[in-house]
């Protein structure tokens, strides 16, 4: 949710890419609807909320099959993804969902693998296990 959100951690987070990516793990409107809601009912609830009804009950379908924390992101961006190789491509140049995906092309050879767009995620979740971060309940 950090990566998705940019650390700001709120239901209202839009995507900057041109999708209409909202809320916390950045639901499409599809994936909204699926989810018998919207992405304009999800920007307004509380985070908390959107977390409890709506994240909850995305990752049910996914949860005996996520792994690691790279399965975890793709459940957000590419669930059919869920337990490929790390190599596995996952977009190539010249569509669409390359174009919104650009940045996480570090070596711009056209292709965005599994672990490249995973990269992102993984550096979100050491920063915030850093001890300034984390806070024992």
């Amino acid at each position: 949710m950090a990566f998705e959100t940019g650390e700001q951690f709120s239901a209202a987070t839009r995507n900057a890419m041109g999708s209409s990516g909202t809320g916390l793990i950045q639901f499409t409107a599809a994936t909204a609807r699926s989810l018998g809601t919207t992405v304009e009912n999800l920007a307004m609830m509380r985070a908390e909320d959107q977390l409890k009804i709506y994240v909850y009950e995305y990752f049910k379908p996914y949860a005996h099959k996520i792994k690691s924390l790279e399965d975890m992101y793709m459940a957000i961006l590419m669930p059919r993804y869920i337990g490929e190789p790390d190599d596995a491509v996952v977009f190539r140049a010249g569509t669409l969902a390359y174009k919104q995906n650009g940045p996480l092309d570090k070596n711009r050879d056209g292709v965005i693998t599994k672990a490249e767009c995973c990269r992102g995620v993984r550096a979100k979740l050491e920063r915030g296990m850093q001890p300034e971060f984390v806070r024992v309940i």
